[in-house]
């Protein structure tokens, strides 16, 4: 009967065979070692890239929708529409708390450059 061993190495000695299984397991072996440190760089050091850059792009891509009304008609305006809608239902007060508070800090910016640009002029 033939064996495993038989069917691959079908014209070689005894040793010739073993000598053969050999090399291939110890090749194997090595192969494992790079493939798992190829797979552990992978892992470790692209794949968090790959997925930040990805997770970046499509923040970018919702916050354009949210900056520029104009490109919901490029990028799926149905869900730009519910994305809003939800946020402006379940926040309104929080919205317009915010909205209120930036055009404050707004008004207190600019008043302090015309204090600053008054002092520049008196200067002169």
């Amino acid at each position: 009967m033939e064996t495993k061993k038989d069917v691959f190495f079908p014209e070689l000695s005894k040793n010739g065979k073993d000598e053969a299984i050999k090399l291939i397991d110890d090749f194997k072996s090595k192969l494992k070692a790079v493939a798992d440190d190829v797979i552990g760089d992978l892992y470790c050091e692209i794949l968090p890239y790959i997925e930040s850059d990805s997770w970046s792009n499509f923040r970018n891509q919702i916050m354009s929708g949210f900056r520029d009304y104009g490109n919901s008609k490029i990028m799926a305006k149905y869900d730009f529409k519910e994305i809003r809608k939800s946020i402006l239902e379940h926040h309104r007060e929080e919205l317009i708390n915010d909205l209120n508070q930036d055009l404050l800090e707004e008004i207190r910016s600019l008043k302090d450059r015309i204090i600053s640009l008054n002092e520049i002029l008196r200067l002169r």
